[in-house]
C-alpha cells in the first residue's frame, strides 16, 4: 500500500517536478495546480491531474488558500505538499488543511507560527540553551526602546524583520546616527512584505560563514540531523551557491552543531523536514539565526552526500511513520555543490529578465544533477521568482564536485534567455572558493561591480 493514494503539490516549477518524481517512484498519484501563466509548464504535464487555480498573480493563485484546499477536495487528494516559498511556512494554510481533513506535509501550525517569528523563535532557542547572537527581541517596539537596546548591544548591528526572511526588512547599521532611518525603512518594508512591522536587533557578525543544519523529526518523539550545508555565498542575503559539507566545519564542530540542532528540534516536538540556520564566526563559535519549517531550495546537496531522498522522508513522516533511520545510520560520503540558475542579468545589476527559453538542455553525466521545470519554449514571466533551475555537481571529493559543477554549468544550454550561468561559473571557479575561504562577503569582495546591485 502506498503512503498516500494521491497528493496535491501546492507549488510550481522545479520543486513541483522534484516532488512528483518521488511520488511516482512511491506509486502515489499526483495533482498539480497551475495559474494561467503556467498552463503549459512541465509540472502540469508530469502530474496525473492538473487543476487551474487562477490568473497569473500569485495572490490570486499559488497564495490562495481557499483555491488550493478546494482543488485538493475536488481531486480527492489526501495530502498537500507545499514545496518551498508560497504557502510552505504559512500556519493558516496548515490549519486550513487540517480543518478540511487533509494532511499537511510539514510541521504542525503552532510550530510553523512559533518559528516563523524571529523574535519568538529566538526567545525560545535562548530558553532551550541554543547559542544565539546577542540582540534585542522584546515586545517594546518603540524607537526609544530599540535605540537604547542598540547602544547596549554595540555597533555594527543588524535590524531585521521579525516575521520575515530572504533579506527583506533587513538593514546593516554601522553607526548610531544611521539607526533611526534604518528602523523606519525596515519597518516599512517588513509591513509591506510580511504584514508585520515588528523588528529585532542583533549584533552584526562581520563576514561570517552561513551554516545550516538539516533536521528531521517525526510524530514519535524522534529527531535527527543530516549534517550541514554552507550557504555563505549570497547576494542581498539571498543564497547563490550552496555546498555540503562545509570546508570550514571540522568533524568535531559538525557533531556539535548537528547535535544542537537535533536536540532543539526534539525539544519543540518538530515533525518533518526543517533547517536550523547559524552564523559561524572566525573563532569557530556559532549562533542561531532562524529556523525554516520546510524543505529548503538547497536540499539536493544533502541528498547527494547522504544518499537519502528527503521528499520521501517527508511523505513517510506525514503518513505517521517513524523516521526511516536513526542518527547512527545516517552517514556522510562525498561532496556536493549547488548553483542557483536565475533568469537575470549580472551585467545590469542582476535585473530579472523575462522572455522565452528557445532551447533548454540540462547538463548530464556522472556527478551532475539538474533540478528544473523547464521545456523548450518555456516563457519566464514577471509573476514569480526568477530562479529557473538548480545545477548540482557532486563527487567523492570537494575538488571532484567543483570540477563537475563547472562542467555542468559549461554544458547547460539555455538559449534565448539571459541568465546568471556564466556568473555562477565565475563564482565556483574563483580561487577563494577553491580554497574554501568564501564567507558572506565573497561577492562584495571579489565582484565589486556586481555586488552593489
Amino acid at each position: 500500500m502506498p503512503l498516500f493514494s494521491r497528493i496535491l503539490i501546492a507549488n510550481r516549477g522545479e520543486i513541483a517536478c522534484r516532488i512528483i518524481e518521488t511520488a511516482k517512484r512511491l506509486d502515489i498519484q499526483t495533482v498539480a495546480v497551475y495559474s494561467e501563466a503556467d498552463a503549459n509548464a512541465r509540472h502540469t504535464r508530469m502530474a496525473d491531474e492538473a487543476i487551474l487555480i487562477g490568473p497569473p498573480p500569485a495572490t490570486d493563485s499559488y497564495l490562495s488558500i481557499a483555491k488550493i484546499v478546494e482543488a485538493a477536495r475536488k481531486s480527492g487528494a489526501e495530502a498537500i505538499h507545499p514545496g518551498y516559498g508560497f504557502l510552505s511556512e504559512n500556519a493558516d494554510f496548515a490549519r486550513a488543511c487540517a480543518d478540511a481533513g487533509i494532511v499537511f506535509i510539514g510541521p504542525d501550525p503552532d510550530t510553523i507560527a512559533l518559528m516563523g517569528n524571529k523574535a519568538a523563535a529566538k526567545r525560545y532557542m535562548i530558553a532551550a540553551g541554543v547559542p544565539c547572537i546577542p540582540g534585542y527581541e522584546a515586545e517594546d517596539q518603540s524607537d526609544n526602546a530599540l535605540i537604547a537596546a542598540a547602544e547596549g548591544i554595540g555597533f555594527p548591528i543588524m535590524v531585521k524583520a521579525a516575521a520575515g526572511g530572504g533579506g527583506r526588512g533587513m538593514r546593516l547599521v554601522a553607526k548610531p546616527e544611521k539607526l533611526l532611518k534604518a528602523l523606519k525603512t525596515a519597518r516599512s518594508e517588513a509591513e509591506r512584505s510580511f504584514g508585520s512591522p515588528e523588528l529585532i536587533l542583533e549584533k552584526a557578525i562581520i563576514e561570517p560563514r552561513h551554516i545550516e543544519i538539516q533536521v528531521f523529526g517525526d510524530n514519535h518523539g524522534n529527531a535527527v540531523h543530516m549534517f550541514e550545508r554552507d550557504c555563505s555565498i549570497q547576494r542581498r542575503h539571498q543564497k547563490v551557491i550552496e555546498e555540503a559539507p562545509s570546508p570550514a566545519v571540522s568533524a568535531e564542530l559538525r557533531d556539535k552543531m548537528g547535535t544542537t540542532a537535533a536536540t532543539a528540534a526534539k525539544t519543540i516536538g518538530y515533525s518533518g523536514a526543517g533547517t536550523f540556520e547559524f552564523l559561524l564566526d572566525r573563532e569557530g563559535d556559532f549562533y542561531f539565526l532562524e529556523m525554516n519549517t520546510r524543505l529548503q531550495v538547497e536540499h539536493p546537496v544533502t541528498e547527494c552526500i547522504t544518499g537519502l531522498d528527503l521528499v520521501e522522508w517527508q511523505l513517510r513522516v506525514a503518513a505517521g511513520e517513524p523516521l526511516p533511520l536513526t542518527q547512527e545510520k545516517i552517514s556522510l560520503k562525498g561532496h556536493a555543490i549547488e548553483a542557483r540558475l536565475y533568469a537575470e542579468d549580472p551585467e545590469k545589476k542582476f535585473l530579472p529578465r523575462v522572455g522565452v527559453l528557445n532551447k533548454w538542455r540540462p547538463a548530464e553525466g556522472i556527478g551532475i544533477r539538474t533540478d528544473h521545470g523547464l521545456v523548450d519554449g518555456y516563457e519566464v514571466t514577471p509573476y514569480y521568482d526568477a530562479m529557473i533551475a538548480k545545477v548540482i555537481g557532486f563527487g567523492e571529493t570537494r575538488a571532484a564536485a567543483q570540477a563537475n559543477i563547472i562542467r555542468a554549468l559549461d554544458s547547460t544550454v539555455d538559449d534565448g534567455l539571459v541568465t546568471n550561468r556564466h556568473f555562477l561559473k565565475e563564482c565556483v571557479s574563483h580561487p577563494a572558493f577553491t580554497d574554501g575561504n568564501a564567507t558572506t562577503g565573497f561577492i562584495d569582495s571579489y565582484f565589486t561591480g556586481k555586488a552593489s546591485a
